[in-house]
C-alpha cells in the first residue's frame, strides 16, 4: 500500500492549495454577506500567509517528537476543522480567526509532509516523490480554485469551505488506510532544531525560496492589467492564461523532481537560470496573445521546476532539523509572495510601468541562481563534485534517516 501513499498526500496539497487562494476569486461575496469593504476582506489572504510563515515552524517545533504518521493526520483534522469554521462564521473576525487556525497546519504539512515522501521511495527517487505531493498544488491552480470560485459565485461562498472540508476528509481516511507508520522527528529538543538553521548550507536554501517566490509574485500579482495593457487581452480571458501558468506548474514540478534526482545542484541552478530568461524576454512576449500564452506555460514550468530540488536540499542541509527544515520552505515561499508585491507595488508607484517588473524579477532570480551556484564551491566538496559528474549530489546522513523513516514505530 505504500505505493498509494503519495497519491494520499497529493489529495491533501490539492485541498490545501484551494483553501489557500479560492478566498482570491469570493472577495466580493463575502464582502457583501459579512458587511466588511472587499479592502479588507483582501485582508484574509494576508492572515493566511503570515500564519503559513509564523505558524507552521512553530507546529513543527511542538510536534518534533511526535510520530510523522500521526502528525500528518493530526494536521489534516486542524485543516478540517478550520474550513468548517470558515464556512460558519457569523462574521468577518470569525473567519479571519478560522482562516488563522486553518493556515497553521499548511506549512507544516508540507514540511512534514515532504520528509515522508523522500523518505518512503529509494534515494534516486526523492526529489520525485515530493515532486508528485507537491503537484497537487499545481492541480489546484488548474482545477481546485476554479471550481472553488464558481461553486461559491453560483450558490454561496460558504458551500466552497464545506466542499474543501469534504475533500480533506478524503485525503484524511486515504492517509489512514495507505500512509506507512514512518519514523519520529527528531529528539535534539527546540535549541537543538533551531541550531541547526545556522548551517550556512541551510540559510543559503530557505534564501533561494524566498527568491523564487518573491520574483515571481513581483510580476503575476500584476499580470492581469500587465497583460491587459501591452497585448489588450480582456479580463474575462485571463482564466485561460491563469490555466496555461498552472498546466506548466505540472509539468514543470514532475520534470524538476526527475532532474533534481539526477543532479541536485544542477537542476536549481538550471533552474533559477531559465526562470531568468523567462523573465528576460517577457516584456516583448506578452506584446502578443498568442505568444503571452505560451509565455505562460514556459513560466509556470521553469517556477515549479526547481522547488522539488529546494525541498530535498534544505531537508539534506538541515539533517538534524528535518521537519523544522522542510517547513520553514513553506515560510519561504509565503515571505517571497508578501515582498514580491510589494517591490512591484513600489516601482510601479515610483512610475517605471508594468514592463519593468520582469526586469526586476530578472535581476532577482539571478541572483538567485549566483547563490546556487556559491552553495556549491568549496565547503560543500559533494555539490562540486555532482555539478561534474552528474550524478545525485551527496545528502548527509539521507540514508540513516531514511531507514528510520521505514522501520521506527510511531
Amino acid at each position: 500500500m505504500t505505493r498509494l501513499a503519495i497519491p494520499a498526500l497529493t489529495l491533501a496539497t490539492f485541498a490545501i492549495g484551494t483553501t489557500e487562494f479560492a478566498v482570491q476569486g469570493l472577495l466580493p461575496e463575502i464582502a457583501a454577506d459579512l458587511g466588511a469593504s472587499v479592502p479588507r476582506t483582501g485582508l484574509l489572504i494576508t492572515g493566511y500567509a503570515m500564519g503559513v510563515a509564523l505558524g507552521g515552524p512553530v507546529l513543527a517545533l511542538l510536534t518534533q517528537g511526535l510520530g510523522r504518521r500521526a502528525t500528518l493526520l493530526g494536521l489534516m483534522a486542524i485543516f478540517i476543522a478550520g474550513n468548517a469554521l470558515c464556512a460558519l462564521a457569523p462574521d468577518y473576525p470569525s473567519l479571519m480567526a478560522a482562516r488563522i487556525v486553518t493556515s497553521f497546519c499548511h506549512g507544516a504539512f508540507f514540511g512534514v509532509g515532504s520528509v515522508v515522501a523522500a523518505g518512503i521511495v529509494p534515494a534516486d527517487r526523492r526529489a520525485r516523490a515530493v515532486a508528485l505531493m507537491w503537484s497537487g498544488i499545481a492541480a489546484a491552480n488548474i482545477l481546485g480554485i476554479p471550481a472553488g470560485t464558481a461553486l461559491g459565485q453560483m450558490s454561496d461562498w460558504r458551500l466552497t469551505f464545506w466542499a474543501v472540508a469534504l475533500v480533506g476528509c478524503a485525503a484524511m481516511t486515504a492517509m489512514a488506510l495507505w500512509l506507512p507508520r514512518v519514523g519520529r522527528g527528531t529528539a535534539s529538543g527546540i535549541a537543538g532544531e533551531l541550531g541547526e538553521l545556522a548551517r550556512p548550507q541551510v540559510l543559503m536554501a530557505l534564501s533561494l525560496t524566498v527568491f523564487l517566490c518573491g520574483a515571481t509574485f513581483c510580476v503575476f500579482t500584476f499580470v492581469a492589467p500587465f497583460l491587459a495593457a501591452t497585448a489588450s487581452i480582456a479580463p474575462g480571458s485571463l482564466p485561460v492564461y491563469l490555466v496555461l501558468f498552472g498546466i506548466g506548474g505540472v509539468v514543470g514540478m514532475q520534470v524538476g523532481g526527475r532532474m533534481a534526482d539526477r543532479n541536485l545542484a544542477a537542476a536549481i541552478t538550471g533552474g533559477f537560470i531559465a526562470l531568468t530568461g523567462a523573465f528576460l524576454v517577457m516584456p516583448w512576449a506578452f506584446r502578443s496573445p498568442v505568444i503571452a500564452a505560451a509565455t505562460m506555460v514556459v513560466w509556470g514550468f521553469v517556477f515549479y521546476f526547481p522547488a522539488s530540488g529546494l525541498q530535498v536540499r534544505v531537508v539534506d542541509a538541515a539533517r538534524g532539523a528535518p521537519n523544522l527544515a522542510s517547513t520553514l520552505v513553506q515560510s519561504g515561499f509565503n515571505l517571497g509572495n508578501a515582498i514580491g508585491p510589494s517591490i512591484g507595488a513600489a516601482a510601479l508607484s515610483a512610475g517605471l510601468g508594468y514592463a519593468a517588473l520582469p526586469l526586476i524579477a530578472a535581476a532577482m532570480t539571478a541572483a538567485a541562481a549566483g547563490i546556487a551556484l556559491c552553495s556549491t564551491v568549496p565547503g560543500n566538496a559533494a555539490g562540486i563534485a555532482a555539478l561534474v559528474s552528474r550524478q545525485p549530489a551527496a545528502t548527509v546522513d539521507a540514508d540513516a534517516e531514511r531507514r528510520s523513516l521505514r522501520t521506527r514505530p510511531t
